[in-house]
């Protein structure tokens, strides 16, 4: 059921839109806070990426075939895989292995258990549906890891010197590291944490917004902005433990001594 009209945006639309962030930009030259520059690329290729991936949407939808869904969300796993290390700092290399392990293991179960138990679209592969949330689910998550990873290894860093001495009392490699490894994990759900318990009062997040402006009925977008944000909490905690299980032995030798 629809509650208004859908309000479409057009040319000069997005063209206000870009006006407002040159205006920002002049004012960061203005001050000379040497950000308006990248804010103006960052809002032309945000502009650009959107507007593609909508058109191709729009084709994945009307083709009704599984296959240029699966083909679609393998193609926003590898770009979550590299945009994860690349925000990521001050992680050795050779962890896309574990990071797209931990990214596909978890999203798949999310969109399972999101798809199939609370929404149950027609067809189960429904491209309306699949895509957008696990646009949603990875961008999230992305964030999370990559604060994650950060925390981790610098966490170890700092620690150094009481890893080593724990491993010198007899401790195992994961007792050494676990400090680390609950303090990254903590680090990494702030976020998520803090949008479940802001939403409703103090922020109308991204879907449920989207939905009422497009006319839908505003409570049944609030019950899809629960879902989600309720998978993005279960995929962010899950995710982020499994990438420490699997990246935390990086930090040891074979004999278990401190790298």
């Amino acid at each position: 059921m629809t509650t208004g009209t859908y309000y479409a945006i057009d040319v000069w639309g997005l063209l206000a839109a870009m006006l407002m962030v040159a205006v920002a930009a002049g004012v960061s030259g203005l001050m000379r806070l040497g950000v308006g520059r990248t804010l103006l690329w960052s809002a032309c290729r945000a502009l650009l990426q959107l507007c593609a991936m909508g058109l191709v949407i729009g084709v994945v939808i009307r083709s009704g075939s599984p296959w240029p869904v699966v083909a679609l969300i393998a193609v926003m796993l590898a770009a979550g895989v590299q945009i994860t290390l690349s925000r990521a700092k001050g992680v050795p290399k050779g962890l896309a292995g574990p990071v797209f392990l931990a990214l596909t293991v978890t999203m798949l179960l999310m969109l399972a258990l999101v798809a199939e138990l609370i929404v149950r679209p027609t067809p189960w592969y429904s491209a309306q549906l699949v895509v957008p949330l696990a646009g949603m689910l990875l961008g999230n998550t992305v964030s999370a890891l990559a604060v994650g990873l950060t925390r981790f290894f610098e966490s170890m860093r700092e620690r150094r010197d009481e890893t080593a001495m724990l491993l010198a009392l007899g401790a195992t490699r994961w007792e050494a590291a676990r400090p680390s490894v609950v303090s990254s994990i903590r680090l990494g759900m702030l976020p998520t944490t803090a949008s479940l318990a802001s939403s409703g009062i103090v922020t109308i997040p991204g879907m449920m917004a989207g939905q009422v402006i497009a006319g839908g009925n505003p409570l049944d977008a609030a019950k899809y902005q629960f879902v989600i944000l309720a998978a993005i909490a279960a995929l962010t905690l899950l995710a982020d433990t499994i990438i420490m299980l699997l990246v935390y032995r990086v930090c040891f030798t074979a004999d278990d001594r401190i790298r």
